[in-house]
Parts: structure tokens; sequence; C-alpha cells
């Protein structure tokens, strides 16, 4: 009886060692490679990302501070712009080797902006000087629907405070 106790027990529990399901790694969202625009929202034109591209490389030579751009319709599967911006710019550093100073995630769908490891630069550039530059040279662009002259306006002021 112990006996038919015992094979009774190993076939019932047996089978879900083997199939239990494990928690699956989570699946990288994030692009095999980054320059310094990325529209992956296509809110920009290939003139426009070019344009932004050269001067962010240029700007990068003068003042030694790496600034990317990268647009996104959707923070999924992270719950917010604050949690998609620090996973990006830690897969940057970690898996890519890409070292920014600033990286700004900008949503046209989302309707958010996020510039994320600005401490990297904080000797030069304080959190209410990048809030005045945020609101006075991005957002009103951004609320007029022209992204390209609120991103550029951005990155041209954030870069004479760098420098």
């Amino acid at each position: 009886m112990n006996k038919i106790i015992f094979y009774l027990t190993i076939v019932l529990f047996l089978p879900q060692l083997f199939f239990a399901q494990t928690k699956a790694e989570p699946q990288n969202i994030f692009a095999k490679s980054y320059d310094y625009v990325n529209d992956f929202e296509h809110i920009l034109t290939p003139k426009q990302v070019k344009d932004l591209n050269d001067y962010l490389k240029a700007s990068e030579v003068k003042t030694k501070s790496k600034i990317l751009i990268v647009s996104a319709a959707s923070f999924s599967p992270y719950n917010d712009l604050n949690e998609y911006s620090r996973q990006l710019d830690n897969y940057l550093f970690s898996k890519l080797k890409i070292d920014t100073s600033v990286l700004i995630v900008i949503s046209k769908q989302m309707r958010q902006i996020q510039f994320q490891g600005v401490a990297k630069i904080g000797a030069k550039i304080t959190d209410p000087e990048l809030k005045d530059i945020i609101s006075t040279y991005v957002i009103p662009e951004l609320k007029k629907g022209d992204y390209f002259k609120g991103l550029q306006a951005g990155t041209l002021q954030l870069v004479k405070k760098i420098e």
C-alpha cells in the first residue's frame, strides 16, 4: 500500500518539476545601437535628424559631454518615462558602453520629456538652470508642435551652459 502511495505521489508531482514555468528574462526593448539623435517615434524629418546629429557630435568635441536624444511612442513595459529613461541610460552604459552626460527622452504621443543623467555635469549646470532651459526654450516650441525647434533650442542652451 505504501508503495502505491509513493508511486502515485511521484506520478502526480514529478511532471510539475519538469514543466513548471520559470520566470523569463525581461525582454530587451532597446535598440542595438544609438546615435546622437534616435527618432523612433518619427517626429523629425531626416534632415532635422541629421542637423541635430551633426550639432550634437560637434558639441561633444567642444564640451567633452555626450548628449543623446531619443524619441519613443511608448514606455512599455516600464511604468513611466522616468523608469524608462533610467533603464535606457543604464542599458546604454552597461551594454553599449555609451556614457552619456545628458540623455533626453521625449514622447510626442505621451506628451512627456525627461532629461536623464544630468548629475554627471552638475558642476556646470544646476537643476534650476536646467528647468529654466526646459520651460523657456523647449516646452513653448513643443506646445506649438515644433519638436525640432524645441530640441534644437534646448540643446543649444544646454551646450552653452556646459561650455
